[in-house]
């Protein structure tokens, strides 16, 4: 299970949310279970709520996934960089053919992008 958290999911992991410290559970204690913060995300989520990113980074469950020329190259034409890095690190790649689920507390932000949503809202 591959899920890569958006900003609103790192916030809510910040403030207690129940589902996203499960998620961060089995991401450390289960196999099969891969849970990625995109740098860009992280950025914002720490501009929301200072400390996020320190936080989730030092999670040993939590993937960061850098900015990279080709990410870079594809997020930056949109309006807001967590999002759309979320939404690149999401799709297919060699190590996850079927992409990715991204976790979020915001599930109308993802509506209408090509992405599978896992809401997190309590």
């Amino acid at each position: 299970m591959h899920i890569v958290l958006d900003d609103t999911a790192m916030v809510a992991a910040g403030q207690g949310n129940v589902l996203t410290s499960r998620l961060i559970h089995r991401a450390h204690a289960e196999p099969g279970w891969f849970l990625y913060a995109p740098a860009c995300a992280l950025v914002e989520a720490d501009r929301a709520r200072p400390g996020t990113a320190e936080h989730l980074a030092s999670l040993p469950g939590i993937t960061v996934l850098d900015l990279d020329l080709a990410a870079a190259l594809v997020i930056a034409g949109q309006e807001t960089w967590a999002a759309a890095h979320s939404q690149y690190a999401a799709q297919p790649t060699v190590d996850r053919p079927d992409g990715a689920i991204v976790a979020t507390t915001a599930p109308s932000r993802w509506a209408g992008e090509p992405v599978r949503v896992l809401d997190l809202t309590p």
